[in-house]
């Protein structure tokens, strides 16, 4: 990733002798504020810098890019697992004003649910499902802010087969939870930017035992695609100090659905049975009828 930054940091100083004036003062503005930058529109970037729409365009496309949101892309890949929580609330500011919070919010985490259902991998999904099935023990660790969604998966995956784990921070270390783990149990890892180190080192000790390995993550750029023998891509992308993750819970729900349609009888009864349970012990409060 750090190569990756040097390489298009390299491009625009060596390309900047023979740039316009107005090209030369975007160079300058990203070269300064490339973190900034990622987050803006071509015509925010270029009120900014005192340039027009079209200039920025023009200075994507010197730099090789086929128009300005490759780019924008580029430069959201290089940053996006190094912004701080406070970086992350200074571009918020600049992108969401509180009038605008719901309607940006909503737009945002439906675009990331569209992108996710264009990169998701039909295939891997399937494979994934597989995996399950034959898996002698299922272990689902997702660390920081993706502890909700693996606790969620984890939850009706238990409802639905009798050979899951969750792994988190507790009284025993992650490795002491998995210390049995083997080449016939299955390991889902679920991490997004900024990818908690525990999660990752996880994948590594798995992947020394033999363990098959689901990531469930951003990009095949992560660190846990990179130990992983299947990815589930789902996009989050939000440029605050909260992690969208709109896209990673439905393509979880879409998993723990399609796990059990092929358990709909086992299902059947263990929701028969829950459901005199939880009469019993009063689990759910009922609203009383009304008084006719």
């Amino acid at each position: 990733m750090e190569e990756n930054k040097h390489d298009l940091m390299r491009t625009i100083q060596m390309k900047f002798q023979r740039m316009s004036k107005g090209q030369k003062l975007i160079a300058e503005y990203i070269l300064k504020h490339y973190d900034k930058a990622a987050f803006m529109t071509a015509a925010k970037l270029g009120t900014s810098v005192g340039v027009s729409e079209s200039t920025v365009v023009r200075f994507a496309n010197e730099l090789g890019f086929s128009g300005y949101p490759k780019l924008q892309k580029a430069l959201q890949e290089l940053i996006k697992t190094r912004l701080t929580t406070v970086q992350r609330i200074e571009l918020s500011n600049d992108l969401i004003s509180e009038e605008t919070a719901l309607k940006g919010v909503l737009k945002s985490d439906m675009e990331n649910i569209r992108s996710t259902l264009e990169k998701i991998n039909h295939k891997a999904f399937e494979e994934v499902v597989n995996s399950i099935f034959n898996a002698k023990k299922i272990y689902i660790i997702g660390l920081r802010s993706s502890t909700a969604l693996a606790e969620f998966l984890g939850f009706y995956l238990n409802l639905i087969l009798d050979n899951v784990k969750v792994v988190a921070y507790g009284i025993s270390d992650i490795f002491e939870q998995m210390i049995n783990i083997s080449d016939n149990d299955l390991l889902i890892g679920i991490g997004f930017p900024r990818y908690a180190a525990r999660t990752i080192e996880a994948l590594n000790f798995a992947q020394s035992r033999g363990t098959k390995v689901v990531a469930i993550t951003d990009s095949l750029l992560s660190p846990l695609a990179a130990k992983a023998d299947y990815t589930l891509i789902a996009q989050s992308n939000m440029a605050s100090f909260v992690d969208s993750l709109v896209a990673p819970m439905s393509v979880i729900n879409a998993l723990i659905i399609a796990v059990g349609l092929r358990e709909k009888e086992k299902i059947s009864n263990t929701f028969s049975d829950l459901e005199s349970i939880w009469g019993e012990y009063q689990v759910y409060s009922y609203r009383e009828k009304e008084d006719e």
